[in-house]
Parts: C-alpha cells; structure tokens; sequence
C-alpha cells in the first residue's frame, strides 16, 4: 500500500504545508553555498521504519540531497545507533528536518509497540492485526509501520471486507432482519473472494453468525473464559478474532486462548513516536 506515488503525494502535502512560501529561517539565514552533513540518530532504542519516507523528504524537497538510510524497516536498533545520513545543500536539509522526522519518529514508534505485541505472544498460533484506528490521510504509512514491526493488517478500508459490528446488528435486529438470513443473502451477492466478518460481544450470538456462513467471528470484549468457549464453540467452522480489552498484559493470556487472530487498535491510535534526532556534523 505504501507506493512511491503515495509517499510523494503525502510527504509532499507535508512539505508544502510546512513551508508554504520557503524556509524564512533557513533562505534569510545560511549562504546559499552552505552544504551539510547529518546523522538520524536513535535516542532509545526500537524497531525502524519509514527509510523511503523518510528519503523522501529530503529528494522531494532538494533532488540533490544525498540520503543514505543503514538500517531496514523492521531492524531493531539500540540507543545511540546511527540509521541513516544525509548529505547536501544545508538549506534544503533543514528544510525538510522536521517533516523527515515527524514521519519516521511516529512510523518508528508503531513499529516498535507492535514488535512487543508480537513477541508477548510468541510460542502460541495467533497473530497481532492493526486496525482502522488511524490518522486520517496515513493509514498507509502507519499499516506500513505495522508490518514493519512483524504485524499483521487488517481490511485497509470499507470498501475491502464485509465487517458487520455491534450498529450494523442492532440496525438489522431494529428492522426485524434475521442475522443468519441476512449473512446468507449478502453471500449470495457476494464475489466469492470477499471475507464476511461478524463481531459478537456475547456466546449466544455466535450459532446465528456461523449458520449465516461468516468467514470470521470477531469476539469483542469476551473475558479470558469465555473466548475459550467461544473458540471451542466456532471450531473449525470459521477463524476467531478477538478484540477490545487488549495490552501488553493481556496479549499473551488471549493468545492462550487459541484464537486465530487479536486486532489491537492501540498499534496506531496510541503508539508515541520514537525520540529520533537530526544532528548536523560538525567537523
């Protein structure tokens, strides 16, 4: 998802959004002949991601930014370590400081919150997903962010999934339409292709959504207990996702369960960004 022409279109919005009419500070202050050297330094320690991004910044705002990125997404980095270099016109560097950064720090950051979710489950036979959760404009960059940090994504839009939740049902219960009839229906309209999702927040929904042929149960907010009687109940008839109630805490006791997949909102709606810096060489 994340393309070339996404990250031109986006960082380039970014850019020109930060500097409408130039760099004031930079254009009135450094010689124009002014050239620089700086290192994207790590302050902590996480998981990388937005290298592309984070070139881009710097190309799109001066194509003879030199940039030289030392570590892939998904690497894992130590405080201290250097990830990437740039080399060229310092005002065109500085200009594009903040915006390079802004992306990288918070691409960083998701990487490296959902590395931990998947390590804190790691020996079971679950996977982390992402969510919907996320900034308007950077789904992209940030579902990027996920896969970068060894997670999984979910439906990219509405537009990809059928995922029927807690509004649609009391929509269709309020309009006197049965679960298990309407699933079946919607199937039939259905490419074959398209996954049918249904959440459930109790045990007893769960028959109707599988005679309804769904594709996935989505158990939302279920106690430890009862996602193991969930899961036991579904079987093999269709995949368990769970939801809702999930941190680092409670990762690993869900993943117990048996489920097959746990969607954490937190990757994207709660991930700070990663203390990284720019620091121009001095020599």
């Amino acid at each position: 998802m994340l393309t070339p022409a996404h990250i031109t279109r986006v960082v380039g919005a970014a850019l020109e959004e930060d500097a409408p009419w130039g760099d004031l500070t930079s254009t009135t202050l450094l010689p124009s002949d002014a050239t620089a050297t700086a290192d994207l330094v790590a302050r902590e320690a996480g998981t990388f991601s937005g290298g592309e991004v984070f070139a881009a910044a710097f190309h799109l705002t001066d194509p003879s930014i030199s940039v030289d990125v030392h570590v892939g997404d998904g690497d894992a980095f130590a405080a201290g370590d250097v990830l990437a270099s740039v080399s060229g016109p310092a005002r065109g560097i500085l200009t594009a400081e903040r915006i390079a950064l802004n992306f990288t720090q918070r691409m960083s950051g998701i990487a490296t919150v959902t590395a931990a979710y998947v390590r804190a489950i790691e020996g079971t036979s679950a996977r982390i997903a992402d969510t919907r959760k996320t900034t308007p404009g950077l789904r992209a960059f940030e579902r990027h962010a996920v896969l970068s940090g060894g997670g999984h994504n979910h439906r990219h839009s509405l537009s990809d999934a059928v995922m029927a939740k807690d509004n649609h049902l009391a929509v269709l219960k309020r309009s006197g339409v049965d679960l298990a009839t309407a699933l079946r229906d919607a199937l039939s309209r259905l490419p074959h292709t398209t996954h049918v999702v249904v959440e459930v927040d109790r045990l007893d929904q769960i028959p109707a959504v599988l005679d309804g042929g769904a594709h996935t149960v989505l158990l939302d907010n279920f106690s430890v207990d009862d996602l193991r009687a969930g899961v036991a109940l579904i079987g093999d008839r269709a995949q368990v996702e769970a939801s809702g109630g999930v941190s680092l805490d409670t990762v690993g006791g869900i993943a117990a369960t048996g489920v097959d997949v746990i969607s954490v909102g937190a990757l994207t709606h709660s991930a700070r960004a990663l203390d990284l810096g720019l620091d121009v060489r001095i020599d």
